[in-house]
C-alpha cells in the first residue's frame, strides 16, 4: 500500500486515520449529517484498512435493512401480528453482530490491547508476526471464514519458510490464542480451524547440550580471571542455573544477605522484565561462583539501581543482546557450540548427581512441577536449597 496515499474511506488528520464515508442520498432523511465520520484510532495505514472496511461493511448491511424497511415486500398483507398488534418480523439492531464481522487484523489489536498490558515489546512482535504470516498466506478474513484448508495452507507455509518443528508450534499458538481470546471476547461460537494442525514437532529441533562439569569449571576460571559484568553474569548462571533473562534483569535490591552473611537472590519479575512462568519466581542460594559474582557486582559504585546496566538501558531488558555477546565468547572459550542456556540443563544434571530430591531441583531451576500436591504449601526452606548447592558448587 501506498505511504501517500489513504485506505478507501479515510483520511488522516495530525497522522491519526479517520473513517469519512457519505450517507446515500436516499437515506439522508434518517441522518443529522449527510456525512458519517469519526476516528479509528491508529497510526497505522494497515490497521486502518481494515477498521474502515469493516465498519463500511456494516453500513452497507444497515442501509440495506433501511432501505427493506420502507420496501413493498410481497405478501406483507399475509403477515401475523404479535397479540400487541405489532410486526413478529423486529426490527435489526443498529449493526450486525459484531463478532461476524471481525477481522485478524482487529483480533490481533483487540488481543494486544487487552492483554498486552505491562507485557515486553517482544510479545507484541510475536503476536504481530503470527498473524502477519496467516494474513500473507490466506488474506485478512473475518474469524469465522478460516478454514482448515486455511489453517493446512498456513502450516504448509510455514515448512516452506524453513521454520523448525518448535517456531512453527509457536506461530500456530499464537495465532489460536489470538482467535480464541476474541472469539470470547465478542461471543462468537467458533470451531478454531489452527487446533489440531498435524506437523513435525520435531523437525529442525536441535538438543540444547549440557555442558559438561570439567568444561564448567574451566568457564568459571576464565570468569574469575577476566573479572568483568559479563563475565560475572556468567558466573551468576552457571552456579544457580538461572535463565539468562532472569539474571540480566535482576536489580542490585534483589540480593539479600541473612543474618549470618550468607546470600541469595530474589528472582522476581519487574516492570523491565517479566518471568516466563509463575513458578519461575523464587529464591536461589548463592554459592560457588555465582556467590563470587554477586560480590563482585554488589562492590561496584554507582548509581545504577541495576545488577547489570550493560543489558538495563530502555524500558526492557535486552536479554537477546546478552544471549549473542555470551554465547560468542562462550563458543570461544570451549571451541564447542555450547550455549549461556547449557549451564541450566547442567545444573539439573549435576542437582541429579548429587541425587537431589526432584522437587528441590524444580523449586531452584523455577521448574514446573507436576502434581496437585506441589501446588501446597511454601516449599522448602532457603536452608535446605542451599545445602544442595553447597553440594554442586
Amino acid at each position: 500500500m501506498s505511504e501517500t496515499k489513504s485506505p478507501t474511506f479515510t483520511f488522516v488528520k495530525e497522522g491519526v486515520y479517520y473513517f469519512s464515508r457519505r450517507v446515500p442520498s436516499d437515506l439522508k432523511p434518517q441522518y443529522t449529517s449527510p456525512r458519517i465520520a469519526f476516528s479509528l484510532r491508529t497510526r497505522s495505514a494497515r490497521v486502518a484498512e481494515a477498521r474502515a472496511r469493516n465498519a463500511a461493511g456494516k453500513l452497507d448491511d444497515y442501509w440495506f435493512h433501511l432501505r427493506a424497511q420502507v420496501a413493498e415486500i410481497p405478501g406483507k398483507h399475509m403477515l401475523r401480528r404479535m397479540q400487541d398488534g405489532t410486526s413478529a418480523i423486529t426490527a435489526l439492531p443498529d449493526s450486525p453482530a459484531a463478532s461476524e464481522f471481525v477481522l485478524l487484523s482487529e483480533a490481533v489489536a483487540t488481543y494486544l490491547r487487552l492483554k498486552g498490558q505491562g507485557r515486553p515489546v517482544t510479545f507484541h512482535r510475536a503476536a504481530e508476526r503470527a498473524c502477519g504470516y496467516l494474513i500473507d498466506v490466506c488474506g485478512d478474513k473475518h474469524l469465522d471464514a478460516y478454514t482448515r484448508a486455511d489453517a493446512n495452507r498456513f502450516r504448509d507455509d510455514l515448512v516452506e519458510r524453513g521454520l523448525a518443528g518448535s517456531s512453527i508450534t509457536r506461530v500456530l499458538g499464537t495465532v489460536r490464542a489470538i482467535t480464541n481470546f476474541a472469539a470470547s471476547e465478542l461471543g462468537l461460537q467458533f470451531n478454531n480451524p489452527f487446533s489440531g494442525v498435524y506437523f513435525d514437532r520435531s523437525s529442525g529441533v536441535s538438543d540444547r547440550k549440557t555442558i559438561p562439569t570439567e568444561t564448567l569449571r574451566a568457564v568459571q576460571e576464565q570468569c574469575r580471571q577476566a573479572d568483568d559484568e559479563l563475565r560475572w553474569l556468567v558466573a551468576l548462571v552457571s552456579d544457580t542455573g538461572m535463565r539468562l533473562a532472569e539474571a540480566a534483569g535482576l536489580a542490585k535490591s534483589d540480593f539479600v544477605f541473612d543474618d549470618e552473611g550468607n546470600l541469595h537472590v530474589s528472582v522476581q519479575p519487574h516492570p523491565w522484565r517479566r518471568l516466563k512462568t509463575k513458578g519461575s519466581r523464587r529464591l536461589v542460594p548463592l554459592e560457588g561462583t555465582a556467590r563470587w559474582a554477586a560480590d563482585r557486582l554488589l562492590e561496584q559504585s554507582g548509581g545504577s539501581p541495576f545488577a547489570f546496566p550493560r543489558y538495563n538501558k530502555g524500558d526492557t531488558t535486552n536479554a537477546n543482546s546478552a544471549s549473542a555477546a555470551l554465547n560468542k565468547w562462550l563458543k570461544e572459550q570451549t571451541q564447542s557450540d555450547y550455549t549461556m542456556h547449557g549451564f541450566r540443563h547442567a545444573m539439573r544434571d549435576r542437582l541429579r548427581a548429587v541425587e537431589c530430591p526432584a522437587d528441590v531441583v524444580d523449586q531452584i531451576g523455577g521448574w514446573q512441577s507436576e502434581g496437585v500436591g506441589q501446588s501446597y504449601g511454601t516449599g522448602y526452606p532457603l536452608s535446605v536449597l542451599r545445602r544442595w548447592l553447597k553440594a554442586v558448587a
